[in-house]
């Protein structure tokens, strides 16, 4: 429907605690995702960046993401949250649309469980792991409704670099460089 500009780092909305949608099923919630969706393309087609989007990043407080993993259908989880975390943590290179020039690693839980409403407002649940980076992108997009940013979770802040620095330094040896590609698998990115 729209393409909306994403906020930027020390934008007060990034730093709000989203609202619970009540009405998954509801025209504005649809709308919102087609928003997010086009947001989400944009910025591919413009940077070939983008995995995952926010509601918060588009100035829309409400417990939404959306995501488009490459060579899967577009996947939009309403009022996500994480009900099962492993002990077990990864260090993983992240950065994101509303700071896409700065880099770092971030510690993330390597595996997670996340339970979401669909747009027809029924429950499901999603066991995810390092397979596709699924696990670090939905606990990226999560943070970002509760105002967490990934640059609140650096691991080392001798990590934290510019995305010109990142790609001729790091991309070729990051797991989520991918062949033939200009994306960066990482979180929410």
């Amino acid at each position: 429907m729209a393409i909306r500009t994403v906020l930027q780092l020390g934008d007060p909305g990034l730093r709000e605690i989203a609202k619970k949608v009540e009405d998954p099923t509801a025209p504005e919630v649809r709308t919102l995702v087609e928003d997010l969706a086009d947001t989400l393309a944009y910025w591919r087609e413009t940077t070939g960046y983008g995995r995952g989007i926010a509601a918060p990043q588009i100035g829309a407080n409400w417990r939404v993401i959306f995501l488009r993993l490459p060579g899967e259908d577009p996947w939009p989880l309403v009022n996500p949250e994480i009900i099962e975390r492993s002990k077990e943590k990864i260090v993983v290179w992240d950065a994101c649309l509303s700071f896409l020039s700065i880099f770092m690693q971030v510690e993330r839980h390597r595996d997670v469980t996340v339970r979401y409403q669909d747009l027809r407002g029924e429950w499901q649940e999603v066991q995810a792991g390092v397979e596709r980076n699924l696990s670090e992108l939905l606990q990226h997009e999560i943070d970002h409704l509760n105002g967490i940013l990934a640059v609140d979770r650096i691991t080392d802040i001798r990590t934290m670099c510019t995305r010109e620095e990142f790609e001729k330094r790091y991309r070729t040896e990051s797991p989520y460089a991918v062949a033939g590609s200009n994306l960066v698998q990482g979180a929410g990115i």
